[in-house]
């Protein structure tokens, strides 16, 4: 059996009950036993801030950057918000990539999902959030891409995940999974 790999998923909206929080879950259901997602918690981490960042690092910090490194890989689900990624996720890749030369991301393999109850399915995120990824040194799986319009008629009342939207998932995690297994280290 291949190695199972740890795939550290970072969710850009904070509601509990998010649309992106739910896909999120519906991915560590979906995924293949070579995968074993985890989301790490962005939303009580303080703006980052040079200031505070010195030696010791803020406790939020030091959490954060080591649950990324623990991981093998990324995996970004998000919201689109003023055509962009939301203040928290960005924050996120911030503290993440101090300090300077020691990114907790460097050379992962990553992948983006993102989800948005309008039309165009967060692709402003999805696309902003790759720019950030590329100077982070994140291998960022290019097929399928991932905006999903119409998002919130992806569940049902009982939080039950739609047919729908199930096979695409099912594709978009299958392809992941293969991209995880290339490009991991270790």
């Amino acid at each position: 059996m291949s190695k199972v790999h740890t795939v550290a998923v970072l969710v850009g909206s904070l509601r509990k009950a998010s649309i992106n929080r739910k896909l999120a879950l519906a991915l560590a259901e979906l995924a293949p036993p070579s995968l074993k997602l985890q989301i790490v918690e962005i939303g009580e981490l303080p703006l980052y801030n040079e200031d505070i960042d010195v030696s010791p690092a803020p406790a939020p910090y030091v959490t954060f950057r080591e649950q990324v490194k623990a991981a093998d890989a990324l995996l970004f689900v998000t919201p689109e918000y003023n055509r962009s990624v939301p203040a928290p996720l960005k924050n996120a890749i911030d503290v993440g990539s101090r300090p300077y030369g020691q990114s907790a991301f460097s050379g992962k393999p990553g992948a983006v999902l993102s989800a948005s109850p309008g039309a165009v399915g967060g692709f402003g995120a999805n696309h902003h959030l790759r720019q950030s990824l590329v100077f982070l040194d994140v291998p960022v799986l290019q097929q399928p891409e991932a905006y999903l319009g119409g998002a919130g008629s992806f569940f049902d009342d009982n939080g039950k995940l739609n047919d729908g939207v199930r096979g695409f998932l099912q594709k978009f995690i299958d392809a992941y999974a293969a991209w995880v297994e290339l490009n991991a280290k270790g």
